[in-house]
């Protein structure tokens, strides 16, 4: 007899509670699985085993951007991991095969691991789940609730997404909102530096840079000849596919680009300038304003794509800047940014809320997290059909009414 089987989270609240990527809010699932009778009001359900695990999917397909290269490539790699542990929820009494059960509500609690995790794979933080357009990548997570009717009967599993974002990226922590600066020579005749305010940024947020090209005092006479044609600043977003593999691919998109036409003289006491862009957005909106209805595995991002590792994939993002030279040669120089599915207003937002979750997670030990008691009501019990919202009059079935 097949159950009806569904997870529900807490009151009022989301399954998943706490900010992934911040270990202070102990960030977790909470819910409960709900078994029901599968068919008829009252009939019960033979139950042996019950566990739920919260797993990882995630695929790759480098070739899916392009029309011709997917019909001969080969087609999606793709690896399913269990995060955490998978916990035991139930299981029928010694020397039974099975317990029949009207009812059942089994709370659970399954931490999502927030170590550093180095070598330790099982305690790295797992990636924000995300899909990229034409599905070349794509990573989602799923409640799996897995119930055996007998021992001799086959498992059963029934699975339910849950949209996992990361936070450790927010552009408001102070580690990202300190000034990067870098140089490179060409020629060694001129150097060029760069010096960023900061380097977290997300959908719409201003990006300026301080730019400075200086002569080679050792070599003036020849430095002062050179003119500067151009300066380019912009950003690219690199996807590394099967990056630890043996045979990684790598994808450069250019996201933005702004270009200042300077055409003077090398000046002895060097060129400064600042040049800025605003980080692009992805419009949410169709043609006609409507926001459409988000698929359940993943949150809406303004961004397609943001700072984020997988084990299939990598996604990493550049600032660029191009001085175009005559009498030298070219300088290009990227410099590591980070990319936050959230804007600097959407971050601030989250501060406090972050503040108060890691608050409330002081109070929890992962080792002992206090779950609710469980509710299980056999077939045998008296107040069976009551629990089912069911009462026998006159020999006959109906809806109790209190």
């Amino acid at each position: 007899m097949a159950a009806l089987v569904r997870v529900s989270g807490n009151p009022n609240s989301n399954f998943l509670v706490g900010y992934p990527g911040i270990s202070a809010t102990l960030p977790r699932i909470e819910g409960r699985v709900e078994i029901r009778p599968g068919s008829g009001t009252t009939q019960p359900v033979n139950i042996s085993v019950v566990t739920v695990c919260l797993q990882r999917r995630e695929s790759i397909h480098p070739a899916a951007d392009s029309l011709v290269r997917a019909h001969v490539s080969s087609s999606r790699k793709e690896i399913t991991d269990i995060v955490g542990k998978e916990m035991l929820l139930y299981r029928s009494p010694s020397g039974r095969d099975s317990e029949a059960i009207m009812l059942m509500d089994l709370p659970f609690v399954i931490f999502i691991p927030y170590g550093r995790g180095g070598e330790e794979i099982a305690r790295r933080v797992p990636p924000a789940s995300l899909q990229l357009d034409k599905r070349t990548v794509e990573t989602y997570y799923e409640l799996v609730v897995t119930v055996q009717h007998g021992h001799s009967d086959p498992q059963k599993k029934y699975a339910f997404p849950v949209p996992i974002s990361r936070y450790d990226t927010l552009s408001t922590f102070g580690m990202y909102n300190r000034p990067e600066s870098a140089e490179r020579v060409t020629d060694h005749l001129v150097t060029l530096g760069i010096s960023l305010p900061r380097w977290s940024y997300g959908p719409l947020d201003p990006v300026s840079v301080y730019i400075k090209l200086s002569p080679n005092p050792d070599w003036m006479s020849k430095a002062k000849r050179v003119t500067i044609s151009s300066i380019s600043v912009g950003i690219e977003e690199e996807i590394i596919y099967n990056h630890e593999g043996d045979e990684p691919t790598r994808k450069i998109n250019t996201l933005a680009k702004q270009r200042q036409t300077v055409g003077v003289r090398m000046p002895e006491a060097g060129y400064f300038t600042n040049l800025g862009l605003v980080f692009p957005a992805r419009e949410l909106r169709d043609n006609e304003g409507v926001l459409p209805r988000g698929k359940r595995e993943y949150p809406m991002y303004a961004v397609s794509g943001f700072t984020t590792t997988g084990t299939l994939y990598k996604i990493e993002y550049y600032l660029f800047v191009k001085a175009k030279l005559s009498s030298a040669r070219d300088i290009l120089l990227r410099q590591p940014i980070v990319v936050c599915p959230f804007d600097h207003a959407g971050c601030k937002e989250e501060m406090e809320a972050i503040e108060q979750a890691a608050k409330d997670a002081a109070h929890i030990s992962p080792d002992n997290p206090m779950l609710p008691a469980k509710t299980i009501i056999k077939a045998s019990d008296p107040a069976g059909l009551r629990a089912l919202g069911i009462a026998v009059v006159g020999g006959t079935r109906k809806p109790l009414i209190e």
